[in-house]
């Protein structure tokens, strides 16, 4: 399981891993930030809705929160992906194609939208604030989860993370300062993410508002076509670790 910043992926990876077979369980959340999530437009670009990205370029992540909140900001204006040119790029690869004007709009997240702010002066068209919930899951395998000794590694894990959520929360700038180092990005672009937080980050347990939140993820993928068939998402989450994370 990939963890960037203490975060791991949104409900969108587990989902498709669900579909697919992979044998995991979501055992914990990180309730997190979402204006960090955006759609960027050039500096000088005359697209000033997301009724105007009609017909456009629109850089996005496949299978992540990009897919997720473009798909429901369009679907607002009457729209879909099929109204518009969708580019599914890495990381890197949008932010190259940005940078170079061979997109008109880039959904995308992260340290990546300070840094093209910066970098390019790009403009924030619409925040995602209002389309996703902000949950990050960890998730773990079944296996793992009826071991004991593993339980209990999960568990003190959890305990060792909620304790550097307090610390990060205390210490705004030393956090800055060692994660840009630790990433190699501005230290200003950290504290950027930082001062615009949505919400303070905090671990929770799993909770029914959860499983209904990545329910809805299900149920709009599947109208948009993105998923062939519905799916009840509710075995995939376990609540074997409410105690270690409710202490």
């Amino acid at each position: 399981m990939e963890i960037i910043d203490g975060r791991p992926p949104s409900e969108i990876p587990p989902l498709f891993g669900f579909i697919k077979g992979a044998r995991i369980r979501v055992v914990g959340v990180i309730k997190g930030d979402v204006n960090e999530q955006t759609v960027l437009v050039p500096k000088d670009s005359p697209i000033r809705s997301i009724a105007d990205l009609k017909g456009k370029r629109v850089g996005y992540v496949r299978a992540t929160t990009t897919q997720y909140y473009l798909t429901r900001m369009l679907a607002e204006v009457g729209l879909s992906f099929a109204d518009i040119e969708a580019i599914n790029l890495s990381v890197p690869d949008g932010a190259a194609a940005f940078r170079t004007g061979q997109l008109d709009a880039w959904a995308i997240y992260g340290y990546s939208v300070p840094l093209a702010q910066t970098s390019v002066g790009a403009r924030v068209l619409k925040r995602a604030n209002g389309y996703l919930s902000g949950n990050y899951l960890f998730f773990a395998s079944p296996e793992a989860i009826a071991d004991p000794q593993r339980h209990a590694a999960i568990a003190d894990f959890f305990a060792r993370l909620q304790k550097a959520f307090a610390w990060r929360q205390a210490n705004p700038e030393r956090y800055a300062t060692a994660l840009a180092a630790e990433i190699g990005v501005p230290v200003e672009a950290v504290l950027a993410l930082l001062r615009n937080e949505s919400q303070v980050r905090r671990l929770v347990p799993v909770d029914d508002a959860a499983i209904r939140s990545q329910q809805d993820v299900a149920d709009t993928f599947h109208k948009a076509g993105v998923i062939e068939r519905p799916v009840d998402v509710r075995p995939l989450w376990d609540g074997s670790f409410a105690a270690a994370l409710s202490g």
